[in-house]
């Protein structure tokens, strides 16, 4: 059973060697890595060069010759790309235990499967679909280890906390703090109230249900913040079980693709213009991939469909204020108040009652403090642009090609956690998990709604304009 995060014994485990920690535990490999990567990106754009040329991807294709094509113009960067992570995460496995020659043939599976997975994101009919390469990963590992089970061999690269930490750590560098600025008080005050708001009512209504807190936090964050990336964050922040945040992702996974039909189409007999309701969308989903879907539908209907008003981009960029950069930041700040509160007031340990800096610092979520310094490496990076010029030059050259290796952490993350998740592992939780992130999506949807089109409505119009 690979989980996502363990609670930390209260003593230190590296008594006498307080720098052994920094090479024993998951979350310092997932900073060393994921910072090691964005250091590596800085240092080459600084120069006026890319890592972009091994932060490959798959590009968009239409027909399966196109996809042959690509193999055959980037194998050599695909395999460098194999050669990069099974090395970082080959060497960090090693240092927690897990010996290199078991490690590198299930890890080439997981690559493998991850790249087919990708490549199959680039469709230009997976958006339609809803076929984005995380959540594809998870419905596909737990479809493998529900029916057919997966191999034993497989178990040494099953790294859940691994690769997500990594994948955390990396997600900062995409969100530098200057964007803030650029969204505008608005749209952060908006998503503010609806985190707070549906956080709130998510993690009482689970409480009150007698569900556990650390699954009610990680229930609350996945939807009031960022849907899966905030069930994850939360969950290893506060020691949740990994059957408690494959509940909480599931739940994610599948009010969101309802949201991606419902909320275009309510939107639409309403007649909202394309800022507004982009806005709404942004508000009220709860996972950028189906977001975004949703978004773009919306702003196709701009000029097609009478009543609705505004520039089709408007959709898009509405929804990114909200959802991207509004919600999504809040990423770190659940993860860091959460796991104080947990370590100093939910464990069953000396801590409940006395709160000891050390104690504190043994049991938090280190990985948290590297997706923060990613965050303000990429924000000093991008203090002179502004955002058109950030746009056209930080984001292809920088950031983009961090979100592909962030991307493929999350991939493979996600592959692990559907490979070592057994629903009959977590099906004695019940219903009571359903019922409390309802409430949670019931409010959120109205509570966006009222602030989209009456409270702000003003200024999502004018966006749409």
């Amino acid at each position: 059973m690979v989980q996502i995060a363990q609670p930390v014994p209260s003593r230190l485990t590296v008594r006498g060697a307080p720098w052994g920690e920094l090479f024993r535990k998951e979350d310092w490999w997932a900073i060393w890595i994921g910072l090691g990567l964005i250091a590596v990106a800085v240092a080459l754009f600084s120069a006026g060069s890319s890592i972009k040329w091994i932060a490959v991807a798959p590009q968009k294709w239409s027909h399966l010759a196109q996809v042959g094509q690509q193999l055959k113009q980037h194998g050599l960067q695909f395999a460098a790309l194999f050669v990069l992570w099974a090395v970082a995460f080959g060497v960090g496995a090693a240092a927690l235990g897990i010996k290199f020659s078991r490690f590198l043939p299930a890890f080439l599976v997981l690559y493998l499967a991850a790249g087919s997975i990708y490549f199959l994101g680039a469709w230009d009919q997976a958006a339609h679909y809803n076929l984005e390469p995380p959540l594809v990963a998870l419905g596909l590992g737990l479809l493998v280890s529900n029916t057919l089970g997966a191999p034993r061999w497989l178990t040494p690269g099953l790294r859940v906390e691994f690769y997500i930490k990594t994948g955390i750590v990396l997600l900062g560098a995409s969100l530098p703090l200057t964007l803030i600025a650029w969204a505008g008080p608005v749209a952060i005050v908006q998503a503010a109230i609806v985190s707070i708001v549906t956080f709130g009512v998510i993690y009482f209504a689970a409480v009150g249900l007698g569900l556990d807190r650390r699954l009610a936090a990680t229930l609350g964050t996945g939807g009031a913040v960022c849907g899966v990336s905030g069930a994850i964050a939360v969950g290893g922040a506060v020691g949740a079980r990994k059957e408690e945040v494959s509940v909480a992702i599931s739940l994610v996974v599948v009010w969101a693709v309802v949201m991606i039909f419902v909320l275009p189409l309510v939107a639409r007999s309403m007649g909202l213009s394309t800022g507004v309701a982009g806005a709404w969308i942004g508000t009220s989903e709860f996972a950028d991939a189906a977001g975004l879907a949703a978004a773009q539908t919306y702003g196709g209907y701009a000029g097609k469909v009478a009543g609705i008003g505004g520039n089709p981009d408007a959709a898009v960029a509405a929804f990114t204020l909200m959802k991207v950069i509004g919600r999504d930041v809040w990423i770190g700040v659940w993860a860091f108040v959460l796991s104080v509160i947990a370590t100093t007031r939910w464990e069953k340990t000396g801590v409940q009652s006395r709160s000891r800096v050390g104690e504190i610092w043994s049991r938090f979520p280190k990985f948290v403090l590297g997706f923060l310094i990613a965050s303000a490496v990429v924000t000093l990076v991008a203090r002179g642009f502004d955002y058109a010029t950030y746009k056209k030059e930080v984001l292809p050259a920088l950031v983009g090609p961090l979100q592909a290796f962030r991307t493929w952490a999350f991939t493979i993350a996600f592959l692990s956690i559907g490979l070592s998740t057994r629903f009959r592992e977590f099906a004695s939780i019940g219903a009571r998990p359903f019922y409390a992130f309802t409430l949670g999506v019931l409010v959120n949807v109205v509570l966006g709604f009222v602030l989209s089109t009456q409270v702000f409505n003003e200024f999502w119009n004018r966006l749409g304009q």
